[in-house]
C-alpha cells in the first residue's frame, strides 16, 4: 500500500469517527452530565494519546519541554477540552443533535474574524461571501427548526452550539502558536491538564458509581471524537503528498452525521437542517478553495 492510500485510510477512520459523535453525544447525555461525560471523554483522550506518544518514543520530547511551553499547555487545557466540551456537551444536552451539530461545524468562518481582531489578518472582501452564505446557513438552521412542531428549540442551547464553535475557533488560533512542538506532545501535554483540572474539580462533587452503560459511553466519546480521529487524521497529514484532497473529506462527515442522527436516534431531519448545512459547507469550501483564486 502506498504512502497516499495509507494516508486516505487514516483520514477516512478519522471522518467515520467523527460523524457517529453526534449521536454518541445524544446517547451518552442520556446517561452522563456533561461534565461526567466530558471527566470520562477526556481522560480516555489523554491515555490514547499517551499511548501513541510512548509507542512513537516521544518521551524524552516531552520532558525537553521549556517551563513556557508547560505553562502555555496548562492554560490551552482549559480551553480544550475543558471549557469547549463543557460548552459543547451542554449544547447537544439542549438541542436537537441535527441542530447542534452543523451549527458547531460554522467554526471555520468564526475563525476568520477571530484572526482578523486578534492577529491582525484583513479578511479579504470576496471572503465575505462565504462568511455570509455560513452565517445564513446557521440563521436557516435555528429558524426552521424552531418553527417545526417536530423538534424542541431551545435559544439557550443553540447560543452555547454557536459560543462552542467560537471556542473551537479560538482554541485552533492560539494552539497553532506553538507549531514548534510536535502535534501528540501538545495533545498529549494539554489533556494531562485538561483531565487533571476535571479531576480535582469532581473532588468537589458527590461521589457518584456510574453504571456500566454510562461509563461505556462516556469512553466512545473520548476515543471516537477526540481520541482515535485526532491521531488518525494527524497520520494522514503526515502520509498523504495531496493534503488538500484529504482536508476535503472532513466535508463528508457532517452529511454522514445527519444520517446517522435519523438512523439512530430517530430524528426526523428537517429539510431546514440539509439547507443550511449545505450552505455551511459551500461557505467554507468557498472561502478555502475559491476565495483565494478569485481574488488574483
Amino acid at each position: 500500500m502506498t504512502q497516499d492510500n495509507k494516508a486516505i485510510v487514516y483520514a477516512a477512520i478519522a471522518v467515520l469517527s467523527w460523524s457517529t459523535v453526534a449521536s454518541a453525544f445524544k446517547i451518552a447525555l442520556r446517561y452522563l452530565s456533561s461534565f461526567e461525560l466530558l471527566l470520562v471523554a477526556s481522560c480516555t483522550a489523554f491515555l490514547i494519546f499517551l499511548f501513541t506518544l510512548l509507542a512513537r518514543r516521544k518521551w524524552k520530547e516531552v520532558k525537553n519541554l521549556s517551563a513556557s511551553q508547560w505553562r502555555w499547555f496548562a492554560l490551552l487545557g482549559l480551553l480544550n477540552p475543558v471549557t469547549y466540551y463543557l460548552v459543547l456537551f451542554r449544547a447537544y444536552d439542549l438541542l436537537p443533535a441535527q441542530v447542534a451539530q452543523p451549527v458547531n461545524y460554522s467554526w471555520p468562518i468564526l475563525l476568520l474574524i477571530l484572526l482578523s481582531l486578534f492577529a491582525g489578518q484583513s479578511i479579504p472582501k470576496i471572503k465575505y461571501v462565504g462568511m455570509l452564505l455560513s452565517l445564513g446557513g446557521v440563521v436557516l438552521i435555528s429558524a426552521g427548526t424552531g418553527l417545526s412542531d417536530k423538534l424542541e428549540f431551545s435559544v439557550t442551547g443553540f447560543l452555547l452550539a454557536f459560543l462552542s464553535a467560537f471556542l473551537w475557533a479560538g482554541y485552533w488560533m492560539v494552539s497553532n502558536k506553538r507549531k514548534e512542538v510536535d502535534a501528540i506532545i501538545a495533545l498529549t501535554v494539554t489533556f494531562f491538564f485538561g483531565s487533571a483540572y476535571l479531576l480535582i474539580a469532581s473532588l468537589w462533587m458527590e461521589p457518584v458509581v456510574l453504571p456500566i452503560q454510562a461509563l461505556l459511553s462516556g469512553m466512545y466519546v473520548g476515543a471516537f471524537e477526540i481520541g482515535i480521529p485526532f491521531v488518525c487524521f494527524g497520520m494522514a497529514i503526515q502520509l498523504t503528498s495531496n493534503a488538500t484532497l484529504v482536508n476535503q473529506m472532513c466535508y463528508l462527515s457532517p452529511f454522514l452525521s445527519l444520517f446517522l442522527i435519523h438512523l439512530v436516534l430517530g430524528e426526523q431531519i428537517v429539510w431546514t437542517t440539509y439547507a443550511g448545512l449545505l450552505l455551511i459547507v459551500v461557505g467554507i469550501v468557498f472561502n478555502q478553495y475559491l476565495a483565494p483564486r478569485l481574488k488574483h
